[in-house]
């Protein structure tokens, strides 16, 4: 696949997401970067705003194998994983099978997934990194690409619960779903009232997902636009040199090794969708804010006084800036 395909691609399934969804251009966008950088993606906002809807247009449009998950207080892991039931063959012996959980698929929707208790959001970790299931003392292989698409509601809605930092980290971005300009809120109920409402089409299949997934891994990247990505993590530290102030009064953990791989891999998809066959500082610098807003922790002066994690960011982009 050369260079220009692919930023055609990219823009074909933006325009079929958008026959179905008004606005949210930078989530759309963001979720397709994540993709293609292999990673996963979880999805904030109050109900209603489409985050759902989104992603089964994604598997829609992608003709990936598209399951969802309804995560709720009573989840149990092997509603999720499966488990091994006991069978009987012809000749009447008994013996366990394992039968696949919803997980088993290459689009997996977690839809609210903050609202099953930490025990059941655990059961996803393994999926989410190695992509694999292990039950009954087998490890099982999942289908390829594997993408995990998660939706949570704001955590001071009530019946929810925070997720795991361990679990937060996997996911390679956080993205926040804003509630719609008057405009786009008149599109969506006019759209969502009448009668036929379309359905995107199909782009590609994931044999050509999995083609551009490693044409985003050959893309090069010179040794400052790393360096950058090293110290901005560095900055979130608050016993680093690099970190501006704000962080080291506010952040009580800064972000692990997994935030610069996340900006260098979701970097090398930009920069092809962008037109370029190099990774930017403009990369590292626009993927910033979906790339590490999840996986820093504020403090308790930091959490009471309702900092957010997207001005500590613009901070940390400043300071960095400065000490190139």
């Amino acid at each position: 696949m050369e260079l220009d395909s692919f930023a055609q691609t990219v823009k074909e399934i933006e325009a079929e997401i958008a026959r179905v969804i008004v606005g949210q251009h930078d989530v759309i966008r963001n979720t397709i970067i994540c993709m293609l950088a292999g990673g996963n993606a979880l999805l904030e906002g109050v109900p209603g705003l489409g985050k759902t809807r989104m992603v089964s247009a994604v598997g829609q449009v992608l003709s990936l194998e598209f399951k969802r998950i309804q995560f709720t207080p009573d989840l149990m892991p092997s509603d999720i994983m499966g488990t091994n039931i006991i069978t009987e063959d012809q000749d009447g012996r008994k013996f366990f099978e394992f039968q696949p959980g919803p997980v088993f698929a290459n689009i997996v929707l977690a839809d609210e997934i903050n609202r099953a208790t930490p025990k059941t959001q655990s059961a996803m970790l393994e999926a989410m990194q190695e992509k694999t299931v292990t039950a009954g003392g087998k490890t099982r292989n999942l289908p390829r690409p594997f993408f995990v698409l998660a939706t949570q509601n704001p955590l001071e809605m009530e019946g929810t619960y925070p997720l795991p930092e361990a679990q937060m980290d996997r996911f390679l971005f956080k993205l926040m779903v804003g509630f719609p300009e008057e405009k786009e809120l008149v599109d969506i109920i006019s759209s969502t009232t009448a009668s036929g409402q379309e359905e995107p089409r199909k782009v590609m299949g994931g044999e050509q997902v999995l083609r551009m997934m490693e044409l985003a891994r050959e893309v090069p990247v010179s040794e400052r636009v790393t360096a950058m990505a090293g110290r901005m993590v560095m900055a979130t530290h608050p016993e680093s040199t690099y970190a501006p102030d704000s962080v080291k009064k506010y952040v009580r953990y800064g972000v692990s090794p997994r935030g610069g791989q996340a900006l260098i891999a979701a970097g090398k998809v930009r920069a092809l969708i962008e037109g370029r066959y190099n990774v930017a500082f403009e990369d590292i610098e626009a993927l910033a804010f979906p790339a590490l807003r999840h996986r820093f922790f504020l403090n308790f002066e930091g959490e009471a006084e309702g900092i957010n994690p997207d001005l500590l960011i613009a901070e940390i982009i400043e300071a960095v800036r400065d000490k190139e």
